[in-house]
């Protein structure tokens, strides 16, 4: 049973980095340019979800669950901010411009929250009730099934939108080949800014989900951005379905380290894995077949 319980929290905490790396590769491939303050959309709908915990009157116990719509609208109006600011004033600029500009606003989002907030790690309500389930003998955390559950209707209505729909197909259209969508008559900067915030509002989706069972802290945006680029690493650059892999295997592999072992542990044997994909498959453990990202 201590297995099934592990595997349940790693699952989550996968699906958590799941949802960084995924939003990490929307802008990716919209951009070729590497958001830094992508971390920082996790902390800002963490963050998210407790102010609007407040604002809610006290006395009435509301699920997390309920606090997701507003996190994501929340947070999407800061991946509009982000790409306005940081990203389409310089875009034709060479491309350290952008990853300077994206960590200048990554470490101002992360003092205005530890200015709002303060630097002490906090915790929004938890998304459907504390407490566990009991299947076949198993203690099942309701809160990480929640994730779970939450993870997979954003994927799945994500995987909808890029496969059935017209905005779909520019955006597949764009991260294959702009210079051709462009001249097919898409709008490559509306699909930019609508990559900067779908890609942050899943970010902050993210920091919604784990900000109950693993607390966040306005200084978490660095250690989430490293994970959301181990992820594409791992999964091969561009690959949705390789972060979301790539995340999973992070958080299997954190979980199972630190439970037989210790956290430090498990994030130094995290970096020589990734080391080791590096020299030996640099190009991920999925790689990219015929270059199609989406």
């Amino acid at each position: 049973m201590l297995l099934t319980q592990i595997a349940l929290n790693a699952l989550a905490l996968g699906s958590a980095y799941a949802l960084v790396a995924i939003g990490f590769v929307l802008v990716l491939n919209a951009t070729t340019a590497v958001n830094f303050a992508h971390g920082e959309g996790v902390v800002a709908g963490g963050f998210a979800a407790v102010a609007l915990a407040i604002l809610l009157p006290p006395d009435i116990p509301i699920p997390g669950l309920l606090l997701l719509p507003g996190v994501l609208l929340v947070t999407a109006l800061l991946g509009l901010a982000i790409g306005a600011l940081a990203y389409l004033p310089i875009r034709k600029r060479p491309p350290i411009s952008v990853f300077v500009s994206t960590i200048a606003v990554g470490i101002i989002i992360a003092n205005g929250l530890n200015a709002t907030f303060g630097a002490a790690p906090r915790t929004a309500p938890p998304l459907i009730g504390v407490g566990t389930i009991e299947f076949l003998g198993a203690s099942l955390s309701r809160q990480s099934l929640a994730i779970i559950g939450i993870t997979a209707v954003l994927m799945s209505g994500l995987a909808m939108v890029l496969q059935r729909t017209q905005l779909g197909r520019q955006f597949r259209a764009c991260a294959q080949d702009p210079e051709m969508a462009r001249a097919l008559g898409i709008r490559l900067t509306r699909i930019t800014m609508i990559s900067f915030a779908l890609g942050t509002a899943f970010a902050g989706a993210a920091g919604l989900l784990l900000a109950h069972q693993f607390f966040i802290s306005p200084s978490d945006g660095g250690t989430l951005i490293l994970k959301a680029y181990i992820a594409v690493v791992i999964g091969g650059w561009g690959s949705l379905r390789g972060a979301a892999a790539g995340a999973m295997l992070i958080a299997f592999f954190e979980v199972g380290v630190a439970t037989f072992s210790s956290q430090p542990l498990a994030e130094g044997l995290l970096y020589i894995a990734v080391l080791l994909v590096l020299f030996f498959r640099p190009q991920g453990l999925f790689g990219e077949p015929q270059q199609v990202r989406v």
